[in-house]
């Protein structure tokens, strides 16, 4: 299985987002992940769709999401020719020598600590996937308490833009 990782410019309406995911429900394809927001222009909003399937697969979620009315333009964020990141939060509990060494794990991946309580501290960390999921395994020895990721979200790189499609909201 493949995966695809998909920015889409839909308009920014009422329902966009419940019409693209009811899509996916529908043909009993699963999304990996879902981030959405508002680009530089307030009518449009750029959706970054992570999902796997094998090649007819994702040519057949392609092609039924440019079928869809609100969508403006599709793009595959490739790997090498685009930039994608996630965030995570993970609240991991931390006392006495544990303190320390998950302090010195968020060092080496440059995360941030966010909030220190009494038995626990919480971490901030921005990468690929690849280094999201190498922080969480170093984590795992510890009380990982709470964890939440953003999902992917990126851009092609490169000076092209979506100027375009913008200008001509």
């Amino acid at each position: 299985m493949k995966r695809m990782v998909l920015s889409i410019l839909v308009e920014n309406t009422a329902g966009v987002l419940s019409r693209v995911a009811g899509l996916f429900s529908r043909r009993g394809y699963n999304i990996d992940s879902l981030t959405v927001g508002e680009t530089q222009n307030p009518a449009i909003s750029r959706m970054t769709v992570m999902v796997h399937g094998d090649d007819q697969i994702l040519e057949q979620i392609r092609k039924q999401l440019q079928k869809l009315e609100d969508v403006i333009e599709i793009q595959e964020l490739v790997s090498g020719e685009s930039v994608t990141r996630e965030l995570i939060l993970v609240k991991v509990g931390a006392v006495g020598q544990e303190r320390q060494a998950i302090i010195s794990i968020a060092d080496i991946f440059r995360a941030k600590i966010v909030d220190v309580a009494l038995e626990s501290l919480m971490i901030e960390l921005t990468g690929n996937q690849e280094k999201i999921d190498a922080f969480i395994k170093l984590l795992e020895p510890y009380t990982i308490m709470e964890l939440v990721r953003t999902g992917i979200t990126g851009l092609s790189r490169g000076s092209g833009d979506i100027a375009d499609f913008i200008d001509e909201r």
